[in-house]
């Protein structure tokens, strides 16, 4: 199975697919997920139009020098959740790009932080442009990171 095929090797028309169902077939495995995704341990993507959440475990692979997850695997949870966000709320031939990525870490994630959870929303949805949000939880539901993100919607 390539990056782009389906479950029986075929390759799904996915620009006549909208955004949602873009993502839903790669929640339930119809098409596989995004290399960063497998790269870095995401689990759990589930969601809604406009709003779409992703899970990680936190491993030491992803530490930094100094014992904590790295900034940049938390942004990357961060971004995914709100540009996913944005991609859900797509129509059938639509596509973005990220503007910005604007993040607040608030507190020390490592291994003990349990399962992160990180949800994302859609803030404002114009025919231009896109304003996302992201907050990312851990184990115990306390807030360890937020984020915004603008998007350009490209027709």
């Amino acid at each position: 199975m390539t990056e782009t095929q389906d479950r029986t090797g075929r390759t799904p028309d996915l620009s006549a697919m909208d955004g949602f169902e873009q993502l839903s077939a790669i929640f339930d495995g119809t098409l596989p997920p995004a290399p960063i995704a497998e790269t870095i341990g995401m689990v759990d993507f589930t969601g809604e139009r406009g709003s779409i959440t992703v899970g990680l475990d936190p491993e030491r692979r992803h530490y930094n020098p100094i014992g904590t997850v790295h900034g940049g695997v938390i942004s990357t949870l961060l971004d995914t959740a709100a540009a996913c966000s944005v991609h859900s709320t797509l129509a059938a031939g639509e596509s973005y790009t990220s503007l910005d990525l604007t993040v607040k870490f608030l507190r020390p994630v490592t291994v003990e932080s349990g399962r992160l959870r990180c949800v994302g929303s859609v803030l404002q949805r114009g025919r231009r442009t896109a304003l996302a949000q992201a907050e990312l939880f851990d184990a115990e539901g306390r807030l360890v990171a937020y984020a915004t993100s603008s998007c350009m919607i490209l027709t």
